[in-house]
């Protein structure tokens, strides 16, 4: 039915129904569902305040904007599912095994190493590796490749476990928030001289989360002031209760350093997974898994660590893996060997991809190289449109009054990483009693020791924080990052200089700080007198440009002679100009200063808004 909208805009009028749009839509994408004229949403969209082309990809806000003002009811499909709908248009499916019961056969567990830092994660990680080395192959195992496998005897019986190496409980949750469920098994490293640290609760809410069993490894208890009873403990109060203690969790002790009870803990898992969980896969199907790591190799190209979930991956296939598509040309195991085919639970490096997929990407084997292209380029357009649409403010300092006072948020999100707890707990206790009225709370997210990580600006992001960081600077490519998402970081050393900012932003006093910059110097050749303007300076430009109406000053000998100077007038020639550039000579009038001798140098400069760091 036609009926008249905002302005007098024909279009059609909803009774409620659900009209379901991805991600980055553009109002032409809600035009064809409802089978209206585009040009009549751009319209209505005028009316309401907002500037929009009909190709132009557009929140998620202001698609349930325009459903509320036509009366459709705007259902925004997430990503997951999307997804999965666009495998369903190749009549392909991703997680499930393929036939019944009798199909399935058991598959090694996965396992990640989980921990505080200095903890001795990757010491473990080298030690079972040790343990696995067949004699006369120690020079074997170079080939980093993020996981690899081990076998260990229980019971009698052969037994494979595969370790995923990655850094630590982030690249863990990264892949997790995007749906692969890569892990079966956590083990939570923990020192038995230092017992439950910041991370080590922040790695076990993070298994938690993920609802894997945890085998808990009691480090270094060969050193010095180990306790091990102390640790198991400790990890009593945040639910994890030793099997000795009456609980379900597995604790070992071991000794990375030294090699100590290495197998112990190996069997740990085998014992945990047996009891815990059902690990079967289905090898006879095409293979299914997640990217694990990628990079550009420069002398193979794009490479991927994959691990296979279900069915068996080999040599020719055809796969897609996120928006990267290819035919596996070769295929290299953690001791750098080629192989044929992976089975369910192997990780492999594989050869061949167009480009890099992203950590906890899904892959999938299909049977033409034409499917997995669409699929890929299809995948790639649908992120593309997502990332155009976001363009999100995020809250700064110096916009924060403004935000409060439009009632955009009542409270201030902190987070804050110092480079000692003590430091980081006595910002945390200033900031929370700063008295700034009842319009705004201060919250803090999250505090931690260490430098400023991707992580912390993934967090920020989800909840519009401003991250402090106290005598830490930001690691890795979290600085890219934060530019990139527009999160607002700030670094101090002095921690009375963050309350007085944290302060002064909540009472919207902060202003911007300004630096000066150089934009030219010209020294003065000759002094003309002139009744009307005084004495004009005739100058050469040695560096940038001299404009007119900036700030000058008067330098003689190497000393300054005269501050806070406005360049007046300037002439090339007879002609009145704006600037004049190096190399090439003028006149320069400096207004009421009349003090200027031959070999002055005048330098001219400007105040820039400094960005804050």
């Amino acid at each position: 039915m036609q009926a008249p909208s905002v302005g007098g805009v024909m279009l059609p009028r909803g009774g409620g129904e659900v009209v379901r749009l991805s991600r980055g839509a553009s109002l032409t994408d809600f035009a064809e569902k409802i089978n209206a004229n585009p040009a009549s949403l751009v319209a209505v969209m005028m009316n309401l305040g907002e500037m929009v082309t009909a190709t132009q990809s557009v929140s998620d806000e202001t698609l349930q904007l325009l459903g509320d003002e036509m009366n459709y009811q705007v259902q925004i499909v997430s990503p997951e599912e999307e997804d999965r709908e666009l495998l369903e248009s190749f009549d392909l499916e991703f997680g499930e095994d393929e036939g019944g019961e009798d199909l399935l056969v058991s598959r090694p567990p996965v396992v990640t190493v989980m921990g505080h830092v200095d903890h001795g994660k990757t010491r473990l990680l080298d030690a079972i590796r040790k343990t696995n080395v067949v004699a006369g192959e120690a020079g074997g195992i170079t080939q980093h490749i993020g996981a690899y496998q081990v076998a260990t005897e229980v019971n009698g019986e052969d037994r494979k476990i595969t370790f995923i190496d990655t850094p630590g409980h982030e690249a863990f949750t990264a892949m997790r928030a995007r749906g692969a469920k890569s892990t079966d098994i956590a083990i939570l490293v923990v020192a038995a001289n230092d017992g439950v640290m910041p991370q080590t609760v922040e790695a076990l809410n993070h298994a938690k989360a993920a609802d894997v069993p945890i085998v808990v490894a009691v480090n270094k208890i060969d050193v010095e002031g180990a306790d091990p009873t102390k640790v198991r403990g400790q990890l009593t109060e945040y639910g994890l209760v030793a099997e000795e203690y009456g609980g379900d969790t597995m604790f070992v002790d071991i000794s990375a350093k030294q090699g100590l009870h290495i197998d112990s803990l190996l069997e740990a898992v085998i014992l945990t997974a047996d009891a815990s969980l059902d690990l079967r896969a289905n090898p006879d199907q095409d293979a299914q898994g997640i990217a694990i790591e990628a990079h550009l190799d420069k002398g193979r190209g794009a490479v991927a660590t994959v691990l296979v979930q279900r069915g068996t991956l080999r040599v020719g296939d055809t796969m897609v893996a996120g928006d990267a598509y290819g035919r596996v040309r070769a295929m290299l195991d953690d001791k750098g060997e080629n192989v044929e085919e992976a089975t369910p639970s192997t990780p492999v490096l594989v050869l061949g991809l167009t480009n890099v997929p992203g950590a906890g990407d899904n892959f999938l084997v299909v049977d033409e190289d034409r499917t997995a292209r669409q699929i890929a380029e299809k995948r790639a357009a649908r992120e593309r449109n997502a990332a155009f649409a976001k363009r999100v403010r995020r809250v700064s300092l110096e916009d924060l009054d403004k935000v409060l006072k439009a009632g955009e948020i009542q409270q201030l999100n902190l987070i804050i990483k110092g480079d000692a707890s003590g430091s980081v707990e006595a910002l945390e206790s200033s900031l929370l009693q700063l008295d700034v009225g009842e319009e705004v709370d201060i919250r803090v997210l999250h505090r931690g020791v260490g430098a400023v990580t991707e992580s912390d600006i993934d967090l920020a992001m989800g909840s519009d924080a401003i991250v402090i960081g106290f005598n830490v600077r930001a690691a890795g490519r979290a600085s890219q990052m934060a530019e990139r998402e527009g999160v607002d970081v700030r670094y101090y050393s002095v921690i009375y200089q963050a309350i007085e900012e944290i302060e002064a932003a909540l009472k919207g006093m902060l202003k911007p700080e300004y630096e000066e910059v150089e934009l030219g110097t010209a020294e003065i050749r000759e002094v003309f007198r002139s009744s009307k303007l005084g004495n004009i300076a005739g100058v050469l430009i040695r560096s940038g440009e001299v404009r007119r109406n900036t700030k000058a000053r008067l330098v003689r000998d190497g000393k300054v002679i005269a501050e806070d100077l406005t360049i007046h007038g300037l002439r090339r020639f007879k002609d009145d100009v704006t600037e004049i550039r190096e190399g090439f000579e003028g006149g320069i009038n400096l207004g009421n200063f009349n003090d200027i001798k031959v070999d002055d140098v005048i330098a001219t400069y400007e105040m820039r808004e400094k960005p804050r760091v």
